[in-house]
């Protein structure tokens, strides 16, 4: 079977909120994906800055097949053991000794949990910040700074305000002392890879301690030792009331977490909110097994390591008007609107990334990818971009 094939069944029976595919891909190791061609790519994208091991790791691959032999699906009437595991290893990672995990199944349910618990304070406004990603569901398309996404579907929330990421001017004007809660991606992923200037996380944790409005760091991009750190908030010092988790958590696998620290850990009350299918046995079981690799072959070190070597070697790049981000998240803007072309022409040589806007792509690989893996995608762009211009 061709992709051609596979695509052409795709138009016949998948609703087309995503357009056609541009391959099918059908087999992956590490970071390298075989498309029904037969034809192998270095995947940069890593299904959006999740698959933080790559494709087909043998300790996720181990965990999950000794789970589903073992315990399939309890639903949230039971505990049982990696749920609670998990759960303590994440309150362990955010240094509270209050913090309480709530399991999902995604980044959006997350966020939706989180916007839940806000309301538990008596309070009902939110702020959040123009540009930001937190999902399309609809409480969190309420959040999401992006009018592309939300004008399809209004009326959306009320009582949600947007302002400009990075300006902490605009964030004093828009909290006060209704604001239920303030949402930040601590990095920006879908909007490019945009980074806050200094000392703008340690202002908003101020507002919001004057105001009581909580503050909810939305990690799920960042997180997992993507940018270095567990989170991705650390390097500012603050210590956030709600973490939104998702994507690299479950190695592939579908888990997110919403880890309330702090009062806010007692927000919830039973029957106030619930997930049938998180924090599955299946599920927990692979966050555990990537846990454990990542502290074992210490990938927090060698994000940072050949996130800096990337940084370094595309700033220098014909085209390139800036390179930024943190650990492997990381977004190429280009000097003209070339992302699209820049994509495609990457593709043709055998490397998956993502135009994230007109000017900008994107970068998310594994973080156990090779050094020489990383030095191929920079010969590769380096060419690419040098057939562009």
């Amino acid at each position: 079977m061709k992709n051609s094939n596979y695509l052409d069944r795709w138009n016949d029976v998948i609703q087309n909120n995503y357009g056609t595919p541009a391959l099918a891909l059908v087999k992956g190791k590490g970071i390298v994906v075989t498309d029904a061609d037969g034809k192998k790519y270095l995947d940069f994208l890593g299904g959006i800055a999740t698959n933080v091991l790559g494709h087909a790791h043998p300790a996720i691959v181990k965990a999950v097949s000794q789970q589903i032999n073992t315990l399939g699906h309890v639903s949230n009437f039971y505990a049982h053991p990696h749920v609670v595991e998990l759960a303590e290893k994440l309150k362990s990672f955010t240094g509270d000794s209050d913090a309480k995990v709530f399991f999902a199944q995604s980044g959006a349910e997350a966020n939706e949990a989180a916007l839940k618990l806000s309301r538990r304070t008596g309070r009902s406004r939110v702020v959040a910040t123009q540009g930001a990603f937190h999902g399309r569901t609809m409480g969190a398309l309420s959040l999401t700074g992006q009018p592309s996404k939300r004008e399809p579907f209004l009326p959306l929330l009320k009582g949600v305000k947007h302002v400009a990421y990075g300006d902490l001017e605009a964030m004093r004007r828009a909290v006060n002392r209704k604001t239920a809660m303030v949402i930040i991606e601590p990095i920006m992923g879908e909007a490019g890879v945009i980074v806050p200037p200094p000392g703008y996380l340690q202002g908003l944790r101020e507002i919001c301690d004057t105001t009581g409005a909580l503050l909810v760091v939305d990690c799920i991009q960042t997180g997992m030792g993507r940018t270095g750190d567990w989170f991705g908030y650390e390097y500012s010092g603050i210590t956030p009331d709600v973490i939104t988790l998702a994507k690299g958590l479950g190695g592939g696998l579908p888990l997110g977490a919403m880890i309330a620290l702090g009062a806010s850990a007692y927000l919830f009350q039973p029957g106030d909110h619930g997930s049938t299918f998180g924090g599955n046995p299946v599920t927990t079981a692979a966050a555990l097994a990537v846990i454990k690799v990542i502290e074992k072959e210490n990938l927090l070190l060698a994000a940072v390591k050949h996130g800096n070597y990337l940084l370094q070697e595309i700033a220098q790049m014909q085209g390139v008007k800036e390179v930024r981000g943190a650990g492997l998240l990381i977004g190429i803007e280009f000097d003209s609107e070339i992302a699209a072309k820049v994509m495609i022409d990457m593709r043709a040589h055998g490397v998956l990334i993502n135009a994230a806007t007109a000017n900008t792509v994107r970068i998310a690989p594994a973080l156990n990818i090779s050094a020489a893996q990383v030095s191929k995608f920079v010969e590769i762009l380096g060419k690419v971009l040098s057939d562009v211009k």
